[in-house]
């Protein structure tokens, strides 16, 4: 069992997400940054997409009440353990009665703390996933609070490992994210869009204190509409990195909280910068980047072979 001594800003229990449902209305609420998520687990030889802790912030601290294996990835944090300070991404070997404590983040802005073997908690629509909003899913559908108990099923000591530099991805801002043209990008004036993304440019903006799971707003220079346009459309269906444009013509990057959306879509971010929306946090510098299919395609491609390749290297390590 492992017992929250202090649940940070904010700890929720995630998983691959509640995929399949978005029909029905009920959205993902998977894990920000599925890459971290996956990695975790690899080294924790786990189930790919085994649920595990999201947290924000720093001051985050367990107790363990059984012998283990943990592991973080996700943004770089300083952690505690039973006093001695490391930094991440690595997994360790707790034990009874040890204590880990986030001291410090370094670089990006949510980690993921997992554990050789499974929480016992209950899936809600084939997820372990937290829905804040409708409060179903995860830890009784409710952030982690101090003396929560989740216990773990058949936990086990599994050789510890670090992951290499080069794998673990660049959180630092200014952040750059690609996207491609959405549905609605010709809503807007070509001037404004050709001085911010279309001649090599890089439009910069900063992350909004107005933030969450849903999405993440963008503070910088608004895209105006053409004139007959309207600023709202029938309510569609959206993907987690649909780049949504408001009344005020300041852009909102959307997470894994929603299914459909009435605002206009000037874009969606690549599959290959997903993941680095988990770290866009208040204050930091944002880029867009237009780029077309082809080029989304090549970035998704290069991503995924540097995780496989990594994957393969580990289960010929473990033989």
């Amino acid at each position: 069992m492992i017992e929250v001594i202090h649940p940070g800003i904010l700890s929720i229990v995630v998983d691959g997400g509640r995929n399949g449902y978005a029909d029905y209305g009920v959205p993902s609420s998977s894990a920000i940054d599925l890459s971290a998520l996956k990695i975790l687990n690899t080294i924790l030889k786990n189930p790919t997409f085994a649920p595990a802790i999201e947290v924000i912030g720093s001051g985050f601290s367990l107790l363990f009440h059984a012998h283990m294996t943990c592991a973080i990835t996700g943004a770089k944090v300083e952690t505690v353990h039973n006093g001695e300070s490391f930094n991440t991404w690595t997994s360790f070997e707790v034990r009874r009665g040890d204590t880990l404590k986030i001291k410090n983040i370094i670089e990006g802005f949510r980690y993921y703390v997992g554990f050789s073997g499974i929480m016992d908690i209950e899936k809600t629509i084939n997820s372990f996933s937290t829905n804040l909003e409708c409060g179903f899913g995860g830890f009784k559908g409710r952030p982690l609070k101090k003396g929560d108990i989740i216990g773990i099923i058949n936990p086990r000591i599994e050789t510890s490992k670090t992951i290499p530099e080069d794998i673990i991805p660049n959180m630092k801002p200014p952040h750059m994210i690609h996207f491609v043209k959405g549905p609605e990008y010709t809503y807007f004036v070509p001037k404004i869009l050709k001085s911010l993304f279309e001649k090599n440019t890089l439009s910069c903006y900063k992350g909004s204190p107005k933030t969450n799971r849903t999405g993440i707003r963008l503070e910088g220079i608004p895209l105006l509409f053409k004139k007959g346009i309207e600023k709202s459309i029938i309510s569609e269906g959206v993907l987690p990195g649909t780049i949504q444009i408001p009344g005020d013509g300041m852009p909102i990057i959307m997470l894994n909280e929603r299914t459909i959306g009435g605002y206009a879509r000037v874009g969606v971010v690549t599959r290959a910068d997903r993941d680095l929306l988990a770290h866009l946090k208040p204050g930091d510098e944002v880029q867009l980047r237009l780029v077309n299919k082809n080029e989304a395609k090549r970035l998704s491609k290069r991503k995924n072979e540097i995780y496989w390749a990594y994957t393969k290297t580990m289960k010929e390590v473990s033989k």
